[in-house]
């Protein structure tokens, strides 16, 4: 059962200031992060793509609210086809990768079997459906990866080379990042 105010509030368009007044509401502990997650796979694909925007901003606010339900995230990040709620979806697991995630994070990131997430993400990586801004979140998903699974790193080079000549100039540029990180974490 989705939380009627919030999926009253998303049936309309949403402005930056009116996603992050949301994401405020939802951070509140007396609302459902599972639901909201539920609720990034509404069949109106609209409202899927709002209730994964207010997504991101609950974890990018606050991210501890959203730890006790990241393991329900990532059995969901799969099963993600709305490409405008897979953006956001790619980005909350690149923020939960990140070097510098919150310890409770990484520590989740690092007992849970990642292996479906990273096939996912490799398989959205090299999708001529996918837009460039998911891309470009799969290229710091699977580089932040890449310290837990060492195998990552010549398949992501490899497939950034075949991708390089095929995409955007901004898919370029994120490649030569990704590059470089790759670069750091070998030594």
């Amino acid at each position: 059962m989705y939380n009627h105010f919030l999926l009253d509030a998303i049936k309309t368009t949403l402005s930056k200031i009116k996603v992050e007044k949301l994401a405020l509401v939802a951070s509140n502990d007396n609302f459902s992060v599972k639901e909201l997650i539920d609720l990034t796979f509404y069949e109106d694909e609209q409202i899927g793509f709002r209730a994964a925007w207010v997504l991101e901003n609950v974890f990018s606010e606050n991210p501890l609210r959203f730890l006790p339900y990241a393991e329900y995230f990532f059995q969901k990040f799969s099963l993600q086809n709305n490409l405008s709620a897979r953006r956001h979806y790619s980005k909350i697991l690149a923020l939960m990768t990140k070097k510098n995630a919150a310890p409770e994070i990484k520590e989740i990131i690092a007992s849970y079997a990642t292996d479906h997430l990273v096939e996912t993400v490799f398989s959205w990586l090299i999708d001529e459906t996918v837009p460039v801004a998911i891309k470009s979140h799969c290229l710091n998903i699977l580089a932040n990866l890449n310290v837990k699974h060492n195998w990552i790193k010549e398949e992501l080079l490899q497939t950034m080379n075949y991708l390089v000549d095929k995409e955007s100039i901004a898919f370029y540029a994120k490649v030569k990042q990704i590059r470089k990180q790759l670069a750091v974490n070998s030594f």
